[in-house]
């Protein structure tokens, strides 16, 4: 991409979004198009064709999304699903339509099957059904994938798509009502230090493993794909390491400093037990993730102290 070049993020105040924002800017790309939702609805047919008719962004980065937890998801399956296949449909076909040159969708790691031999290859996709919790969002972006990879053979858009693992990092939602498992512990142990809880309650048995990404190491791979990849599939983003919830929930209170206990709530859904991407294809071009676990989370509470207290 040259430096100079018209680049739309889609979804820049959230999480992804925001990090690829960051890493653009330090990269020297300084003429970015950002629009909130407030300014542009993306779910939107007719909004999203005027935009991009008018603007003429020359690349696009897809981060935009209704995102949530396992509570999120499991409440509002058709919220998670219409806006997601809404806003893939209507940016992809807006985006063709106005000529645009290359254009990176963001997926996510739940679109592999439940039971998904592991760690999870990108041949796999769509050869089982996704978790129940999050089937709605999955499906969406799913077909948002798939869409990327039609348009390519169809009409020979550049169009590539990348499913990451689990984002965390800066800018993370912190909402109990939608936040992920990260902010959402950050947010009970910080809590519960500062009312001297004895306990904090932990969703599921604990077991269940993840493969977390930070977003400024998914940001970096972004633009790696951006001058690197033009395949018709999905490829995989991950960091190549995983964690045990457990294992995170107790990493996160030490961060913290609480000194409670961690009770185990099995009534509660675990997901999927083992989640983690197979990173061959994209390790294989040359790129890896680089901030291990424990300096994200170190960075993700300072952030969170700073801005939320």
């Amino acid at each position: 991409m040259d430096r100079n070049a018209k680049i739309y993020v889609a979804g820049h105040t959230g999480l992804v979004g925001s990090a690829i924002v960051r890493k653009l800017r330090a990269e020297g790309y300084d003429n970015l198009l950002l629009k909130t939702h407030g300014e542009l609805d993306l779910t939107d047919r007719s909004a999203a064709d005027e935009f991009f008719g008018t603007e003429r962004p020359e690349y696009v980065f897809v981060a935009a999304g209704l995102v949530g937890g396992i509570k999120a998801n499991s409440e509002a399956p058709a919220d998670f699903f219409s806006v997601n296949m809404a806003i893939a449909q209507n940016v992809l076909w807006s985006a063709y339509k106005s000529g645009v040159k290359k254009l990176l969708y963001l997926g996510s790691a739940c679109q592999y099957p439940k039971e998904c031999a592991q760690p999870m290859k990108e041949e796999l996709l769509l050869t089982g059904l996704p978790e129940v919790t999050n089937e709605g969002y999955a499906l969406a972006k799913i077909c948002g994938c798939r869409l990327c990879s039609y348009m390519k053979r169809q009409y020979g858009a550049d169009f590539i798509s990348a499913i990451p693992a689990n984002a965390y990092g800066l800018n993370d939602c912190f909402d109990p009502q939608r936040s992920h498992v990260i902010p959402a512990l950050i947010m009970k142990y910080r809590n519960a230090k500062k009312t001297g809880a004895p306990s904090v309650d932990l969703w599921g048995t604990g077991k269940a493993l993840r493969e977390f990404l930070f977003t400024d190491d998914l940001a970096d791979g972004c633009l790696f794909l951006m001058e690197h990849y033009d395949g018709d599939e999905a490829i995989n983003m991950g960091s190549g390491s995983e964690i045990s919830i457990m294992e995170l929930s107790e990493t996160i209170r030490q961060i913290v400093g609480y000194e409670g206990e961690i009770v185990c709530d099995p009534s509660k859904p675990d997901g999927m037990m083992r989640r983690m991407l197979d990173s061959g294809r994209i390790n294989a071009l040359g790129w890896r993730a680089g901030t291990d676990m424990k300096t994200g989370l170190k960075q993700v509470y300072d952030w969170y102290l700073k801005t939320c207290g």
